[in-house]
């Protein structure tokens, strides 16, 4: 295993239609099926929802991470999208994100760069890929 910096703990019960609370009761969520109860939205949270937090935060942060080491002052906001899918291959179920960046500070090009450049060194980029369809859509915004 690798050098640990820290380590934090969750857990669920009773799956999808269940319950899920981390160790230090910051988290601490009644869970739906949307794919159930098609007016579970503002009802409890779901799996997608919480990785959606979690990818989006990591990610925001290794962008600012890479710019920060180009020497480049810019101010970010990572929307991810988490959506559950069918999945031909095996008639199971998947997830697919979408990466939605808006990065000021910097030229269309530039924003594009630095996307990529984040999705290489993020850490849920570095667990997904090869397994999740990450689509990345930068934006330069004034």
């Amino acid at each position: 295993m690798s050098n640990v910096i820290f380590t934090s703990t969750a857990t669920a019960r009773n799956g999808r239609e269940g319950h899920v609370k981390s160790d230090d009761g910051l988290i601490d969520l009644k869970l739906v099926n949307p794919a159930q109860d098609k007016d579970a939205k503002g009802k409890g949270s779901n799996p997608e929802q919480l990785f959606a937090a979690a990818y989006s935060a990591c990610f925001d942060g290794a962008l600012n991470l890479v710019a920060d080491k180009q020497g480049k002052k810019i101010e970010s906001t990572t929307t991810a999208e988490v959506s559950f899918c069918k999945d031909p291959e095996d008639d199971g179920f998947k997830i697919a994100v979408t990466l939605t960046v808006e990065v000021q500070g910097a030229s269309p090009e530039e924003a594009e760069e630095l996307v990529e450049d984040a999705h290489e060194v993020c850490p849920y980029s570095k667990a997904t890929r090869g397994n999740v369809e990450v689509t990345l859509n930068p934006k330069a915004v004034e």
